[in-house]
């Protein structure tokens, strides 16, 4: 890297979040384009032996395969550095990818990981049965409570792993807290932070190791493509995943990253609208007599809502309630609306309304959903960018319905 080009990593350091999402590791042709360069190649020439040596040898820059060094996703990983203020990120081919890739890159036969149970039923899934798989035993534990993940440490215990608010039931854990934890054991904290952004919430100001997302989510935003990513110190990224990526292959696409390089550049815009509706919502939801409770973090009847308020600078654009009647009035109420899709995804430009116990969460036990408080009148709204006027409007009629 040059001497003026760290003077300009320096100088987009110091600016805000909206602009670093608009320029941050823009890197430019020799035609000077104005938006990111796509760059679809599989390989890269070199102008001399010499200089392929040299290249592999790390001796001099550039890329060389983009299975995993790409200048498209390069431009989206610095992005997503500067944002999250990390030092250093590594994109993926899904946002399960950047999970997958996060924990089994620090974890090797031999290691215990501790858990919340208020998981993502994929994120379960590695927990719970792939890690063990490669003598990794696992424990899950209530993550709000702080003794419970104390009591789980062992000497062998090298990761602590949460979502915070989770999915899908919005629950706040304490990450400084649990970060503490970990650290006093000698071990490490990764957090999903897919629910929050990385404009609501830093889990690496608070302490955690490692921060994962699904870009899938808001970071595209309007349901285009897959991708993850990972960020972490430049330490941690050189130890646990930068070679586990290059070796096993679950590399995000160029195209894919220049999607997500667009949808950065409005994620602001899209987060705070959204976020303004999910208020909204939330507070409309839950003065309506079918509705057993409305759960979105920022309101006062939340179980975590002091936290919320400190450790979050908004609620999010999902929230979770629970309808009198179970699964019938659920699927009543979805079936009844019309702007208000049904779909398993979230942090869309169109609302989106899912089942949690028969979608995302279905292949859990029923005893380990009503741990979680996944119940069966349960949904999960994921609010859009359509008029919060015409949403009340649907919702009205799916409550009508029941």
């Amino acid at each position: 890297m040059s001497d003026a080009s760290r003077d300009t990593k320096k100088s987009m350091r110091s600016l805000r979040p909206a602009t670093r999402l608009v320029h941050g590791g823009t890197t430019r042709s020799q035609f000077g384009e104005t938006s990111e360069a796509l760059f679809l190649t599989q390989g890269y020439v070199y102008e001399s032996m010499e200089a392929a040596e040299a290249r592999f040898k790390g001796e001099a820059p550039g890329f060389l395969y983009s299975r995993f060094s790409n200048p498209t996703v390069a431009m989206f990983e610095q992005r997503m550095a500067l944002l999250e203020g990390a030092e250093s990120a590594r994109a993926t081919g899904s946002g399960m990818a950047a999970v997958t890739a996060a924990l089994m890159g620090q974890l090797k036969a031999g290691d215990h990981i501790v858990a919340a149970k208020a998981l993502f039923g994929s994120c379960r899934y590695v927990v719970e049965e792939l890690l063990p798989r490669f003598g990794v035993p696992a424990t899950l534990v209530d993550g709000t409570d702080l003794e419970q993940w104390r009591a789980a440490m062992r000497p062998e215990t090298k990761v602590l792993f949460l979502e915070s608010p989770t999915n899908p039931q919005l629950e706040i854990i304490d990450i400084a807290a649990v970060a503490k934890i970990a650290h006093d054991g000698g071990a490490k904290l990764t957090v999903d932070n897919v629910f929050a952004t990385p404009l609501l919430q830093s889990p690496l100001e608070l302490g955690a190791d490692c921060v994962v997302y699904s870009a899938t989510k808001h970071i595209d935003g309007q349901g285009r493509c897959l991708g993850g990513v990972i960020l972490a110190s430049e330490e941690f990224i050189q130890a646990h995943i930068h070679n586990l990526l290059r070796q096993t292959g679950p590399a995000l696409s160029p195209f894919n990253a220049w999607v997500l390089l667009k949808g950065l550049e409005t994620l602001p815009l899209r987060v705070a609208q959204q976020m303004r509706s999910a208020v909204a919502l939330a507070d409309h939801l839950a003065a309506h007599g079918k509705v057993a409770r409305v759960l979105y973090p920022t309101r006062k009847d939340h179980p975590q809502h002091e936290l919320a308020m400190r450790q979050m600078s908004g609620g999010g654009t999902v929230m979770a309630f629970d309808l009198k009647g179970g699964k019938d009035a659920a699927f009543r109420f979805a079936n009844a609306l019309q702007i208000v899709k049904i779909s398993n995804n979230l942090g869309d430009a169109k609302s989106l309304v899912t089942h949690p116990a028969t979608t995302t969460h279905q292949r859990l036990t029923p005893q380990m959903r009503a741990e979680s408080g996944i119940g069966d009148g349960m949904l999960r709204l994921s609010v859009g960018l359509e008029d919060v006027e015409d949403l009340i409007e649907d919702l009205n009629a799916g409550l009508a319905a029941l």
